[in-house]
């Protein structure tokens, strides 16, 4: 089957992806973790708040397509934060996850990954293999397990 070729609305979020990725970065690089910790943990969304499986996926394409194309490596905590702040911004409850685990040569190593109504929007694919450290906003202890 063919990919179709991208509307002016698909090319039109991933240059909000590119904004938010760039917004992300400077985020990472200049503000405490606890300050980011903040702004991801909003107490709730904006608008509609419905788990839209469309816009999750819509937004998570836009995401890694900037990121694809951007001139500096983007790794999952800017992704993360880009696609959590585009879903929060469109009222989608999603949810920003940092996980660890420990690896043999590099010791501690992180990621971050988001999901929307239990569907992974940027990051999930990993996400199996790292333990829930901390949710934003804060999810219910059930969802936090990872096996």
């Amino acid at each position: 089957m063919a990919e179709r070729a991208p509307s002016p609305r698909d090319w039109a979020m991933a240059a909000e992806a590119a904004l938010w990725l760039v917004m992300a970065g400077l985020a990472l690089r200049t503000l405490p973790f606890s300050r980011l910790a903040q702004l991801a943990a909003w107490p709730r969304p904006l608008g509609r708040g419905d788990a839209d499986d469309v816009a999750a996926r819509a937004i998570g394409r836009a995401v890694e397509a900037a990121a694809r194309r951007t001139p500096w490596p983007v790794r999952c905590f800017e992704k993360g934060l880009a696609a959590h702040a585009m879903l929060r911004r469109r009222g989608r409850p999603s949810v920003l996850y940092y996980g660890g685990r420990m690896e043999q040569e590099r010791g501690l190593t992180a990621h971050v990954w988001v999901e929307l109504g239990g569907l992974g929007v940027v990051g999930a694919r990993e996400a199996a293999s790292f333990a829930v450290l901390a949710a934003f906003p804060s999810a219910p202890a059930p969802a936090m397990r990872r096996t």
